[in-house]
């Protein structure tokens, strides 16, 4: 009589879990170390850019919906953050949350004209209804123009953390990127995930099973405007400054950039990206234009050699375990 190995799949479980655990405290660890030892500011720039990359790899990575203009969350969740903060006088975290709701209500209109879209003609209205937002906010007065919206105070978190304290506001950042995180990692690994991932693989199966493909795409879209909101409220209070370059078309080229560089559909991938292009603009900061020389040259480099990104080659290398067929 064949026999089943019951133990197989909650041992691979078990595993898996551990793992997750393991990078969990490992990140844990390296987070609370790294501001002794790198410059606080540039490592809370570099996490908020590592949210809004991951916000736009939830779009690109597994519903393989390719937008010019996630710039347009960013930067309005941003002026929206400051205008909360500095002009209605709200605390650091109402005013992300604002800034947050408008890049998500945002993202909801831009993508119910965006979805009805394929391919090329989606990139290009969300490129078109982005330049919009822009030229918004340099026409309008209360962002500031081409000055930008400056003064955006930190404020006393829950009415009792000073986050002008730069160490108070490093642990800000860091908690708002590992919910930010958190709820994409939890989004992907749902039964909405996995229906996303079937319906980029294949819609017409998907639709041809009774998936409404059009309100998987319009949910994922709003659910990285959403995040990537969240990344730029942060990014306004840690410089207290929302700038036209939070909403100009090359933010969202270099939201691509982090996303291909690191690894397209990768867990980690956009993190890694977004670290090695905010380092480049920090530390290469001296060599003026030239930093947009040795971006491309990055980028050509990951191309030809990790074809995947950084993160999709090395995890290919690494040994997976595989679950064995059960028999019957």
């Amino acid at each position: 009589m064949n026999t089943v190995n019951t133990l197989t799949v909650p041992r691979q479980a078990n595993s898996g879990l551990s793992r997750r655990i393991a990078l969990f405290v490992v990140a844990a660890i390296v987070l609370t170390v790294a501001p002794y030892i790198v410059y606080p500011v540039f490592l809370m720039k570099a996490l908020c850019f590592a949210l809004f990359a991951c916000a736009f790899n939830l779009l690109i990575g597994y519903g393989g919906l390719l937008s010019f203009g996630h710039a347009a969350f960013f930067g309005s969740a941003a002026y929206l953050c400051g205008y909360a903060a500095r002009d209605l006088g709200l605390t650091p975290e109402l005013s992300v949350l604002v800034g947050t709701a408008g890049g998500a209500l945002l993202g909801l209109v831009v993508g119910a004209l965006a979805i009805r879209r394929h391919g090329i003609y989606f990139a290009m209205v969300t490129l078109a209804l982005a330049q919009m937002v822009y030229f918004f906010a340099v026409q309008a007065p209360v962002t500031g123009g081409e000055n930008g919206m400056q003064g955006i105070p930190r404020g006393f978190l829950f009415g009792v953390i000073d986050l002008n304290n730069t160490m108070a506001m490093y642990g800000f950042v860091v908690a708002v990127f590992l919910i930010g995180f958190a709820i994409l990692h939890r989004a992907v690994e749902s039964p909405f995930g996995q229906t996303l991932k079937a319906i980029c693989d294949n819609e017409n199966r998907a639709v041809s099973l009774g998936y409404d493909a059009n309100r998987y795409k319009l949910l994922a879209f709003v659910l990285s405007a959403a995040i990537a909101g969240l990344a730029g409220s942060t990014k306004a209070l840690v410089f207290q400054l929302a700038s036209l370059t939070d909403v100009h078309w090359t933010m969202s080229g270099e939201v691509v950039l982090m996303t291909l560089i690191g690894g397209l559909g990768t867990t980690f991938g956009p993190v890694v990206g977004a670290f090695m292009i905010v380092a480049m603009q920090t530390y290469l900061a001296e060599s003026g234009s030239w930093v947009m020389a040795i971006q491309g040259a990055t980028f050509i480099v990951c191309v030809l050699i990790f074809r995947e990104g950084i993160v999709g080659t090395v995890s290919k290398l690494l040994p997976n375990e595989r679950v064995p067929a059960t028999r019957g």
